[in-house]
């Protein structure tokens, strides 16, 4: 599914190793921030191309695998009451909103069964529903000058994604899991999955998204520690 993997990681090593060389040579100094600024457009625009906007090859029903589905959790398991649960959809919109579950159901649902894959080597074929992403903001009514998409969660993770991968058409803010209602552990009662991007980025426990015109200093929980932004598949 997706671009050749070793045409990708070639080119990402190209880019990346490119990127080193200019900050080494001027590390330290006030141009150093410039030039990461600089080339982190062009990083983002070669990871895009890589990654295509089309839609990815889904597996049958059958092909579900949920033992393989590995839970993972970075500050312990939230919680969150379904009566009282609120999305918050702000920033660079027209129309703020706080939806409740009814309003999530109330859209397009959509189930995607495809390959969830995890970047400590581990991946699970799940059947992921509910409504896609960009329904629901574009309900919010985007400004078009947005670019970024901040995702927070109840355990405080964060994360920022590319608009265009936010607005594939297989990125769901899932509320269902194999054809039953989200378990908990996995990011009840909405989380995001989408087959476009590594198993860190789809936050569970989603409770707001911030539509953003540029990235601020935080690029996301593991992003800060190291691990790569875009992570595309």
């Amino acid at each position: 599914m997706g671009s050749d993997p070793g045409r990708r990681r070639a080119l990402g090593l190209l880019v990346s190793g490119g990127s080193s060389l200019l900050l080494g040579g001027c590390g330290l100094n006030r141009w150093s921030t410039a030039v990461g600024a600089a080339t982190q457009p062009l990083n983002e625009r070669i990871e895009a191309l890589l990654q295509g906007q089309g839609p990815v090859p889904e597996f049958r029903r059958s092909q579900v695998e949920p033992a393989a589905l590995l839970v993972n959790s970075f500050n312990g398991t939230p919680n969150l009451a379904p009566e009282s649960y609120r999305l918050v959809v702000n920033g660079a919109v027209r129309r703020p909103l706080r939806l409740d579950l009814a309003a999530l159901a109330a859209l397009p649902q959509r189930e995607c069964v495809t390959r969830h894959v995890c970047v400590e080597g581990w991946a699970a074929i799940v059947a992921w529903s509910g409504p896609r992403l960009a329904d629901v903001l574009a309900l919010a009514g985007p400004s078009p000058l947005g670019a970024y998409l901040a995702i927070r969660s109840a355990d405080q993770y964060f994360e920022t994604w590319d608009l265009a991968s936010a607005l594939h058409p297989q990125t769901l803010l899932a509320t269902h899991m194999n054809g039953a209602p989200l378990p908990v552990a996995n990011g009840a009662p909405v989380r995001l999955a989408s087959p476009i991007k590594l198993g860190y980025k789809q936050s569970k426990w989603v409770t707001g998204l911030e539509l953003m015109t540029s990235l601020g200093d935080r690029l996301g929980t593991w992003e800060d520690r190291g691990y790569e932004w875009f992570a595309g598949l």
